[in-house]
């Protein structure tokens, strides 16, 4: 489930995941990847210049529009914000609530607006900021219910791509835990406790069996959309092996994270589809609905696994043309 390097993304690889919200790889890590903020707390902080200062961005979430002239360089990465709220500065490992356009430099058509891909009437979508993502760097240090214009140079993207030209704006700061109603334990499942910030962890009775299907438990009940298949998920997540290892944990690489659902283990997958925004959920994976009989990374061959799921957001696949 990282984030790819925004210099990594070829045309198609970009098409693909501007059309699933700039989702990850869709796949635990076994071997995670440290936080973008690593590197800069500003990631690649893109300076305002010629070309991002001579789009005009009208309008606003979730109704923006921009008008960006046919004779723009693209010399380099530029951003300008077009429109600078007074909210805080938004830093990595935040998630907020969002628009953001596509836009063809060459013909000026709108390529994707994310207001169509909203799950509910807001028109609004999750948007994980950090350094290492479009959608992220277009928002990324700065005011929250600010505005920008982000150009992005073909050579940034890899070999062969075009320029692009992203417009965005954040609305509202959104939970990075789940919020719903606490629901009463199952029986026979793992326990799960809570810290101060809201970070699971889980403790796994010494005699733990493998069930022969994933089993869920819902231990909070949100009132937020419905998850679809085939939608792109926003969530926090722990996952650990019957040992109580950890293995993968978007809490230990301070941001939360995006997929697409069909993009997971089956049983990660049952444990997404169906259920609600707002919920955090407990799913006992046995290894036939995991990795099966192949390692991967840190996880043993065929070895059950143990998530703790909080959805934070979701975000609808863009209708096919």
């Amino acid at each position: 489930m990282r984030i790819r390097p925004l210099a990594a993304l070829s045309v198609a690889a970009m098409s693909a995941l501007l059309l699933a919200g700039c989702a990850g790889s869709g796949e635990p890590d076994a071997t995670p990847s440290p936080s973008s903020s690593a590197a800069s707390e500003c990631g690649l902080d893109p300076q305002p210049g010629a070309d991002s200062d001579a789009i005009t961005v009208t309008g606003s979430a979730p109704a923006l529009a921009a008008q960006v002239p046919a004779d723009l360089e693209f010399a380099e990465l530029q951003r300008t914000i077009s429109e600078e709220a007074d909210g805080e500065d938004l830093a990595i490992g935040q998630l907020v609530s969002g628009q953001y356009l596509v836009v063809d430099p060459t013909t000026g058509e709108v390529l994707l607006d994310s207001a169509t891909t909203a799950p509910d009437e807001s028109g609004l979508v999750p948007i994980v900021v950090d350094g290492s993502s479009i959608f992220g760097s277009s928002v990324l240090c700065t005011p929250l219910g600010s505005a920008t214009a982000f150009t992005i140079p073909g050579s940034m993207l890899g070999e062969g791509a075009s320029n692009a030209v992203v417009v965005a704006q954040s609305v509202d700061q959104l939970s990075l835990v789940a919020t719903g109603e606490d629901q009463d334990p199952v029986a026979g499942m793992p326990e799960v406790e809570l810290d101060s910030d809201g970070k699971p962890s889980v403790t796994i009775a010494d005699d733990f069996t493998a069930p022969d299907t994933t089993q869920l438990a819902v231990l909070k009940k949100g009132d937020g959309p419905t998850v679809n298949p085939g939608d792109t998920v926003f969530v926090q997540y722990l996952g650990v092996l019957p040992d109580g290892t950890e293995f993968d944990s978007s809490w230990s690489r301070g941001q939360p994270t995006s997929f697409q659902t069909t993009g997971v283990v089956q049983g990660f997958q049952k444990a997404l589809e169906g259920q609600t925004v707002g919920s955090q959920m407990l799913a006992v994976i046995p290894a036939a609905e995991g990795y099966g009989d192949q390692e991967q990374g840190s996880i043993p061959a065929n070895s059950p696994l143990i998530f703790v799921v909080d959805i934070l957001g979701v975000q609808r696949a863009a209708a096919a043309e």
